[in-house]
C-alpha cells in the first residue's frame, strides 16, 4: 500500500496586504427554506428601504441597508445595541452586531461620511440620502422607546437621519 504526500518543499508562503479600507458587512446568506421563512422580516425591510430611497433594484436597496446597519452598529453600544439587534429582522440583527463597537462615537456628520466610504462613488449627499433611506424606515420596527433611547445615545444630529424633525430632549 502506498500513500501518496503532497510536495511541501514546493508550496511557496503568500502574505495579504494590510486592509485600509472600513470592513464591509456580512455578505447575505444562500437562501434556504428555514431562512426563506425566518428572514421575512429582512426582506420587509429591504422593500421599505427600496421604496423610501427610491432604488430601482432590491438588490440596491439591499447593499445600501446593510452598509448603513454595519455603520450604525459600530456606533450603538450596551443595552441599546442588544435592544437594538433583538428588534430587528434577523439578518439585520446580523449585520448591527458583526461590528465591534466605536471607542468614539462619530457626529452625525462624521458618520454619513463613513458611510460614503464605504460606497463606491458616493458624495455626502448621495450618503445622507443612503443613510437616511436606512435609518427612517427603523422606528416603526423598534418602537418609539428604543427609538428614543438610541437618539439619547447618539450625538446630537441623529434624529434627523432617524426622519425625526425634533432632536430628543436629554432624560
Amino acid at each position: 500500500m502506498t500513500t501518496t504526500v503532497p510536495n511541501t518543499t514546493t508550496l511557496k508562503p503568500t502574505t495579504t496586504p494590510l486592509q485600509t479600507k472600513p470592513p464591509m458587512p456580512p455578505r447575505p446568506r444562500q437562501a434556504t427554506a428555514t431562512t426563506t421563512a425566518t428572514d421575512s422580516g429582512w426582506f420587509r425591510l429591504i422593500d421599505a428601504v427600496k421604496e423610501a430611497g427610491q432604488y430601482p433594484t432590491r438588490g440596491e436597496a439591499e447593499s445600501i441597508t446593510r452598509i448603513v446597519l454595519s455603520a450604525l452598529g459600530g456606533q450603538v453600544v450596551g443595552e441599546e445595541r442588544v435592544a437594538l439587534a433583538q428588534a430587528l429582522p434577523r439578518e439585520a440583527a446580523v449585520v448591527v452586531a458583526s461590528q465591534i463597537p466605536a471607542t468614539r462615537r462619530l457626529t452625525a456628520a462624521a458618520f454619513v461620511d463613513s458611510v460614503a466610504t464605504r460606497i463606491e462613488g458616493a458624495t455626502p449627499a448621495t450618503a445622507r440620502w443612503d443613510v437616511s433611506s436606512v435609518l427612517s424606515v427603523l422606528p416603526p420596527l423598534l418602537g418609539e422607546d428604543l427609538t428614543n433611547r438610541l437618539l439619547s445615545e447618539l450625538p446630537p444630529g441623529y434624529a434627523l437621519l432617524f426622519g425625526r424633525a425634533d432632536l430628543i430632549p436629554p432624560q
